[in-house]
């Protein structure tokens, strides 16, 4: 690496296709508190908390293999003391020597944090400037407009931020972030008012087959008509999510047992019924309903174990948590 690369005054490091990093340059060492050869060989997620990982797989491994690039990407790193870093990431994937790479630069957002305090600046600025004479007036409205301009330029990006932090880029749906803490906002609302949720997890029937035989390409559009399908069959308050690879996750506020099963076999016969051009498409469903004593680890262990039962009884079918306990 060039010393004008090494010493930019933003952080650039390279990753292979699989995350492990093969360059860093001593403007991020610095800025992560790191020796060089504390980084160089190591998986590029020893640098995050579990959130970033998660959000990191959910969204700029899946976007930067599908478009090549992640622009303006709002990301938190972690420091060797542990100590939040928070940056935007610009990625850009390409082959170099015959080699899949990821090249990717990061600046430190303090330019944000000045802009909330510019805000709050701007607003004692204006509470001062009300109680002074006539003459300070037309001072007054300017710095009116200055603030309202930069406090509705801060709610877009706060806005864009909270968006891409939710959603599945591949599919548009909600992503697994979004439906952990749904899940847990649910289990909430039942432990106060004992009404029940229902949750679903469905899994694309031999996808590997369908990649293997097709590609990857059509792979990724099974899943993305699937998840219009999913979305279409639901109703306003149901929340579908992409749980990760082929499986997708629905929640059903106040659905009992008897509501969920026939909410799964519809899910499960449009797509069995949908046309899906040269290929079949079906799926397997895995429904549970949550009780006084569930968790949401042990709601989704029950849910994940009926989608087991539908695949072992031979795939295309849906099968409650309860039928294996009364079996």
């Amino acid at each position: 690496m060039d010393t004008q690369l090494n010493y930019a005054p933003c952080g650039f490091f390279t990753i292979s296709s699989t995350g492990v990093i093969q360059e860093v340059n001593q403007t991020l060492l610095n800025m992560l508190g790191f020796e060089r050869q504390e980084l160089l060989n190591r998986h590029l997620e020893t640098t995050m908390s579990l959130t970033n990982k998660l959000f990191f797989h959910t969204y700029f491994y899946p976007y930067i293999q599908l478009y090549g690039h992640v622009n303006e990407m709002y990301f938190s790193f972690k420091t060797r003391d542990q100590l939040d870093v928070p940056v935007l990431l610009n990625g850009i994937r390409h082959e170099r020597d015959g080699e899949i790479v990821i090249d990717c630069v990061v600046v430190e957002m303090r330019k944000r944090i000045e802009h909330e305090n510019d805000i709050l600046q701007t607003k004692t600025k204006l509470e001062e400037l009300y109680r002074a004479t006539h003459e300070a007036n037309k001072k007054l409205e300017l710095l009116h407009e200055e603030y309202e301009s930069k406090h509705s330029q801060l709610l877009i990006l706060n806005h864009q931020l909270e968006k891409l932090a939710s959603t599945d880029p591949l599919t548009g749906l909600k992503n697994r972030r979004f439906f952990q803490e749904s899940l847990l906002a649910n289990i909430a609302i039942f432990q106060q008012s004992e009404q029940p949720f229902s949750l679903l997890i469905i899994d694309i029937d031999r996808f590997k087959s369908i990649n293997d035989t097709y590609g990857h390409p059509v792979g990724d559009l099974v899943l993305t008509e699937l998840a219009q399908l999913l979305v279409s069959a639901s109703r306003e308050d149901d929340i579908v999510a992409r749980f990760g690879g082929e499986e997708f996750v629905i929640i059903i506020p106040n659905a009992n047992q008897e509501n969920a099963i026939l909410a799964a076999e519809r899910y499960r016969s449009k797509t069995e019924t949908a046309h899906w051009g040269e290929y079949h498409v079906t799926v397997s469903i895995g429904a549970a309903t949550i009780t006084q004593e569930d968790t949401d680890q042990s709601l989704l262990q029950k849910a994940d174990q009926a989608l087991y039962n539908s695949k072992k009884s031979g795939r295309n079918r849906v099968t409650h948590y309860s039928n294996l306990e009364e079996g």
